[in-house]
Parts: C-alpha cells; sequence; structure tokens
C-alpha cells in the first residue's frame, strides 16, 4: 500500500471493505447465490434473460423470443393479446439449465445464445399502426448480427449472404403473420409456410368496407400471397373447419396451399403426416405457423375459435419432432387467449412447451433417433 499513489488510497480500501462486507455476509455465507424458483422472479420465457431489445441494440443472440400482444383483428373472441403472458407464465417451470428434452435428446439452449426480447408495444386502437408497428419490430431485430453461439443456417438462405438471428414470436392473434412475412420477405424472398391450425386462414380478402378492414386473422395468408411473400409450396396440418363451399378450397389451392386434414391422422398416421410435409417444402427457406387452435379443445381449451376433434399434444409434438432439418427462418405461437383457459392454465402450459420445441427446430439438423432398450418382462424370465 505505502508504494501506491495517496489518491488512490480511498479506492482501494473502499474495494477491500466491499469485498470483505460480501464475504461476510450471512446469505451468501451460508446458501450462495440468489436463484430464481420456478414459481418466482421477473417474468421471461423459460426465465431466460429479459432484454428490451428494441431499446438495447448491443445485446446480440442468435434466438430471440419476441411478444406480439395484438388481438384486434378476430373474427369470434378476443382476448390473444394476453397471450404473450400466459405462454411466459406456462413457462415458469422451464429454465434453460434443465432444458434438455428426452424427445430431442439436446437442450437448444446450449446450442444457441436465445433472450426473451420483451412484447412490441403495439397500438390497440389502430390495426394500421399496429400492423407497421410489428413490421418494424420484426425487421429491426431480423437485421441485428447474430450472436454466433449457434452453427451458421440462415446465411445460405439469405439474399445478403449474411446469417441472420431467428426469432421466435408469442402471439397475438394470427394477424401477425402478415407483418412477420413482410419482414422475412426481405431478407429470404419468398418463403414457405408450415401452418397448423384448425382453419385455413386464407379466407378471400375481398368485401371489406376499408382497406384495414380486409386484414382480418382468416385473410392474411390471401394478402400475403397478394403481396408474393409466399412460394408456391406451403402446407396446412391439423384443418378440420367448415366453409362456405368447396370453391375455397380451390382458392386455397391457388394461394399456394396442400391441406392435411385432422382426420388424415387416422389413416396415415404421425410418420406419414411428416414426409409429407417434408416433401411439400423440400430446401425452401419456411417460416413456422402455430395456432393453438391445432390441439383440441379439452387439451386447449383457452382459444378466439375453438374447433372440436383436433390432435393431441403429443401427437402434434411428435409430428414436430419430424420436421427438424428444415430451413427454418422464424415460428410462432398464436390465439392463446387465457381468460378462456381452465384453472390449472393447462393452455398457456402446453403453449410454452411447443415453442421449447421450435427452439429445438431451429438448432437441429435431423429428428432424433432415440434407441428403445427392450425391457425383460416376466415372460423371458419364464
Amino acid at each position: 500500500m505505502r508504494y501506491l499513489p495517496l489518491a488512490l488510497l480511498p479506492l482501494v480500501y473502499a474495494q477491500q471493505h466491499a469485498f470483505e462486507t460480501k464475504q461476510q455476509e450471512p446469505w451468501t455465507a451460508k446458501y450462495g447465490m440468489q436463484t430464481d424458483l420456478s414459481y418466482t422472479g421477473p417474468l421471461s420465457y423459460s426465465h431466460l434473460p429479459y432484454t428490451r431489445c428494441l431499446d438495447d441494440s448491443s445485446t446480440t443472440f442468435d434466438i430471440a423470443v419476441l411478444g406480439m400482444p395484438f388481438d384486434t383483428a378476430t373474427s369470434h373472441r378476443p382476448g390473444a393479446r394476453f397471450g404473450p403472458y400466459a405462454i411466459r407464465s406456462g413457462s415458469r417451470r422451464q429454465f434453460a439449465a434443465d432444458g434438455y428434452a428426452l424427445e430431442w435428446m439436446t437442450n437448444p439452449y446450449t446450442r444457441a445464445e436465445v433472450i426473451d426480447c420483451g412484447d412490441v408495444p403495439v397500438s390497440p386502437y389502430d390495426n394500421a399502426l399496429a400492423i407497421d408497428q410489428m413490421e418494424t419490430a420484426y425487421t429491426t431485430l431480423l437485421a441485428r448480427p447474430v450472436n454466433g453461439s449457434a452453427t451458421a443456417r440462415t446465411a445460405k438462405l439469405a439474399r445478403d449472404g449474411v446469417e441472420h438471428p431467428r426469432i421466435l414470436t408469442l402471439g397475438g392473434d394470427h394477424t401477425i403473420v402478415l407483418p412477420i412475412l413482410r419482414s422475412l420477405h426481405q431478407v429470404y424472398g419468398p418463403i414457405s409456410v408450415i401452418h397448423f391450425d384448425a382453419h385455413i386462414d386464407t379466407w378471400p380478402s375481398l368485401g371489406g368496407i376499408t382497406e384495414q378492414s380486409k386484414v382480418t386473422h382468416g385473410t392474411f395468408f390471401t394478402l400475403a400471397f397478394e403481396e408474393g411473400l409466399m412460394s408456391n409450396t406451403s402446407i396446412h396440418a391439423g384443418i378440420r373447419n367448415k366453409l362456405q363451399g368447396p370453391e375455397l378450397i380451390e382458392h386455397d389451392e391457388e394461394v399456394g396451399f396442400e391441406l392435411i386434414m385432422a382426420d388424415d391422422i387416422d389413416e396415415l398416421g404421425t410418420d406419414e403426416i411428416v414426409k409429407h410435409i417434408r416433401q411439400r417444402i423440400g430446401n425452401s427457406p419456411v417460416y413456422l405457423s402455430f395456432d393453438i387452435d391445432t390441439i383440441d379443445p379439452g387439451q386447449a381449451p383457452a382459444t378466439g375459435t375453438p374447433e372440436p376433434a383436433g390432435w393431441t399434444g403429443r401427437e402434434t409434438k411428435r409430428i414436430l419432432r419430424g420436421l427438424a432439418g428444415l430451413n427454418f427462418v422464424g415460428a410462432d405461437i398464436v390465439e392463446v387467449a387465457p381468460a378462456y383457459d381452465n384453472a390449472g392454465d393447462i393452455t398457456g402450459i402446453l403453449a410454452a412447451g411447443l415453442a421449447d420445441d421450435f427452439l429445438a427446430l431451429f438448432v437441429t439438423d435431423e429428428p432424433p433417433k432415440r434407441q428403445i432398450k427392450r425391457r425383460r418382462t416376466l415372460a423371458d424370465e419364464l
């Protein structure tokens, strides 16, 4: 100490005192770090680091979780503006450190830098403004440099040859996909869409009293087609809604979709459905859009337009695992409206689990090949 300039002595003593104080604090000495439990701490997806990314350009990431609390273009029950909150709340039992999934045989959080970027502050009063806000926010984050913790996957698909982050969006009603596709088109050109839903969402956009009234959660794919945002190799999965007539299916085909009905799982099984989706998409850049009403309302009641006789969560998750290795450039889960959930919040919990599957799709190269060991039975012993 005697050789230090006198001016530095107060700083050295202050740091030494702070260190000694920290060492002597009872909690730290006895129990260590203050960690969050599954039911404590600030609300973020899977307890990830939370950053208002639109304000902070210094934080880099490979995958961003982004909320879009928009629900003012629904045709039936509103409430999906609370979807991002419900999905984050449903993810409370999920932790990055404990993220190894037996079905996937990997932990996606160890293979990429994943952060929660908060919510886009969308206008609840002006739909045209809200859609522009969502597009601008998505475009802003899509242009950020990647952290580099993940294997390069998007550079080969992007027009500029640069690696771009992927965004997992928590909706919000399904209209949010239109501004998302507009943003993605700037980077990748026309892309394919894998659309899990009970409804086709390709209603004709004609007949609106105003231009903005044509933009709904049932017309956005038609509008995206008219704007040239999608390729002609998209596909629906889980469809079971009623229509005005077969001419709407003809229109759906013009928009660029093939159709897998919910009932097809009974004849085809999950493996054939996976095979059909993969053949349809091929090597094109693909966006995954998932409406929670794909799932039977017995397992996911909290949605705006529930349809009976849907797929189970287990069937759907098996199909998702079979899609690993496709060129995913983004994904969403939409139409979670927690006001209609039961006391156990099962829809939000299921949606959070599905969102974790989407993260795994972003970082894996092929479907998992789990070896099932045959257990000895009593017959073997005899």
